[in-house]
């Protein structure tokens, strides 16, 4: 992969910023009005995957370049092992950064190549300012997204601990009290994975898929309206240890 640059080197300030924004629009529309299509190419069960945008306003998901070094700076390197682990627009928003990144990158790679000298680089620094960054148009676009996924509150990757059981009264019938004394028979064993305290009724957990370990929400900074918007739940270990190729 060469990010769509192998056979175009622009030489001048304006030709690098025309390469610019033709990249910068291809991941804009990978991130707002190609976003389901994006999702669904970034499947955490491949490789390593980048998001590429290229001088056309086209973008790509593919694998990084097996060139060392490459032809160009590379975008970030496996993105789609974060997408089920965090809300969808957090997601986005993680890209857009490291997209604006990777762009001002891909030009100043071009402007040093090519001499750039001090004012040539402001000149085109002040020209890639004015625009907002693709963070900013994916943020303002993020809160009017709506992604209809009816399953995943009922996923079982969302499983969770919250207390579903008002406090017993003097009306409560014995199968109430049996009912609640199963459950803390079923869980009271269970520790969190990461602060290694015992379950309690009044909190909320949440089990990763992975390793199938339970964790209290405050533990690793999941709360239950979060939880609601997570396909598949990896705690921190399993998603460092994914991360690595």
């Amino acid at each position: 992969m060469d990010g769509g640059g192998a056979n175009y080197n622009p030489r001048t300030v304006d030709e690098v910023f025309r390469d610019f924004k033709g990249r910068r629009a291809g991941l804009i529309k990978a991130l707002t009005a190609d976003v389901e299509e994006f999702y669904q190419q970034c499947d955490p069960e491949k490789e390593n995957l980048c998001l590429y945008g290229f001088p056309s306003e086209q973008w790509e998901v593919n694998l990084p370049a097996e060139e060392v070094p490459p032809e160009l700076p590379e975008p970030a390197l496996g993105i789609n092992f974060a997408r089920d682990g965090m809300q969808e627009k957090d997601w986005l928003s993680l890209v857009a950064v490291h997209s604006d990144a990777w762009l001002l990158a891909v030009s100043f790679y071009f402007g040093a190549r090519f001499g750039f000298d001090k004012s040539d680089r402001k000149r085109l620094f002040n020209l890639i300012n004015d625009l907002p960054t693709i963070y900013e148009v994916v943020n303002g676009a993020a809160k009017n997204i709506q992604k209809e996924k009816s399953s995943v509150s009922n996923h079982s990757s969302t499983k969770s601990k919250p207390n579903s059981k008002p406090p017993p009264t003097e009306d409560d019938g014995l199968d109430d009290e049996e009912d609640e004394d199963d459950d803390d028979d079923e869980h009271g064993e269970t520790l969190c994975g990461s602060c290694g305290e015992n379950y309690a009724s009044d909190e909320f957990w949440i089990c990763c898929d992975i390793c199938e370990k339970w964790f209290h929400g405050k533990c690793v900074k999941i709360t239950p309206a979060r939880a609601e918007h997570i396909k598949q739940y990896k705690c921190p270990s399993c998603s460092n240890k994914r991360a690595r190729p």
